[in-house]
């Protein structure tokens, strides 16, 4: 990753563009052509850099429920779970952790009753019971840029 890389990956953290092109607008503040900028990033994304590239909405604005889950996976059945659990739309993060519910992951859902409508559909799939879900009484909403020095 060079300094261009870096300076592209630190536009496009915040404030990206909401326009018709918005690559051609971080390429022209960037003083170079807009299929770089495109380049660079499916670049970024190939190496592992990023993964994705797209907008955060407050779900609870626009009407939406979520909640955490924690479910207790056998270590043997960990990818299959994972693949199941990952297969629902609803769900925007799975993760392991180091505790006897031992896969965790956030689902969000248009409603209530599709919310637990999901969960329960999950348990089906996964043929595992013990899932907890624990959804949010207070929001902490953490905004993190990692802002990219040149030559780092």
């Amino acid at each position: 990753m060079d300094n261009l890389d870096r300076s592209i990956l630190n536009r496009i953290q915040k404030g990206f563009p909401i326009t018709s092109r918005p690559y051609l607008e971080v390429a022209s503040q960037l003083g170079i052509s807009e299929d770089e900028v495109i380049e660079r990033i499916k670049g970024l994304k190939k190496t592992g850099v990023i993964r994705r590239l797209g907008g955060i909405f407050d779900s609870r604005k626009l009407g939406y429920k979520s909640t955490l889950c924690a479910i207790k996976v056998p270590e043997e059945r960990i990818e299959e779970v994972a693949e199941i659990i990952n297969h629902h739309l609803g769900v925007t993060h799975n993760y392991l952790r180091n505790h006897p519910y031992n896969m965790w992951f956030t689902y969000i859902a248009p409603s209530d009753e599709v919310l637990m409508n999901a969960l329960h559909q999950i348990k089906k799939e996964t043929k595992i019971d013990d899932l907890i879900h624990l959804p949010a009484t207070n929001f902490f909403k953490i905004n993190v840029n990692f802002h990219l020095k040149e030559d780092a």
